[in-house]
């Protein structure tokens, strides 16, 4: 197997993921807001929810605007989950809970690395290999990065929100490439979605590694 000038990445669930559980996060945060609900109820809601939201893509946005679409498109999904769960009119002011918990999954705290991941992109960086990320996430991913000492692995960070299409769309992809300057043959992708990851790569031309976590 040829080296490959390029590695590209997902990120949730390949490179860092929930500690714990999204339903646990969002009980203990909804605790605070004075709401009860079991976390198991609120992770099968937000995965439910989140199965049947469209991508995390503003084709035709403005950059200015890219900040408020991104965080009304997770307050939808955070009203959905708690209205399947049937806790939503608990709150006496959901905006202000959405603010605290959309607020502190931009931080590393929520967040943990997997154990593989460090060794791995300290020997391809040392091999001199060019990193880089694909994800269908917001703005927040570079908070995140920073927080957990991931980025300074990285050359280049693409996400689906700012560039108006997200995977397994074989464009967002090629957007990654244009950064590098390089050939879809050139490149490997790495990441933990058969649809999203492996199939949207494979299309796209590049190498692609289905990561089972």
């Amino acid at each position: 197997m040829s080296k490959p000038k390029v590695i590209l990445f997902d990120a949730v669930g390949t490179l860092f993921g929930v500690k714990g559980s999204v339903g646990e996060v969002y009980s203990a945060i909804a605790q605070e807001f004075g709401v009860q609900v079991e976390p198991k109820l609120l992770d099968q809601a937000f995965h439910d929810t989140f199965k049947k939201t469209v991508p995390l893509a503003f084709p035709g946005a403005k950059w200015v605007e890219i900040p408020e679409k991104e965080y009304n498109w997770w307050q939808a999904i955070a009203k959905a989950t708690f209205a399947q769960a049937g806790v939503l009119e608990d709150f006496q002011d959901f905006p202000a809970f959405f603010n605290r918990l959309y607020g502190y999954f931009a931080t590393p705290d929520p967040w943990e690395i997997y154990p593989d991941i460090l060794p791995s992109l300290e020997k391809w960086r040392y091999e001199r290999i060019e990193l880089g990320i694909i994800s269908n996430f917001d703005s927040r991913i570079h908070s995140v990065l920073d927080g957990l000492d991931l980025k300074k692995f990285f050359q280049s960070i693409t996400i689906s929100s700012s560039c108006g299409v997200a995977k397994p769309n074989p464009k967002i992809f090629t957007k990654a490439l244009e950064k590098h300057q390089c050939s879809p043959s050139q490149a490997w992708f790495i990441g933990d979605s058969l649809e999203n990851d492996y199939r949207g790569a494979k299309a796209a031309g590049l190498r692609p590694f289905l990561l089972q976590r």
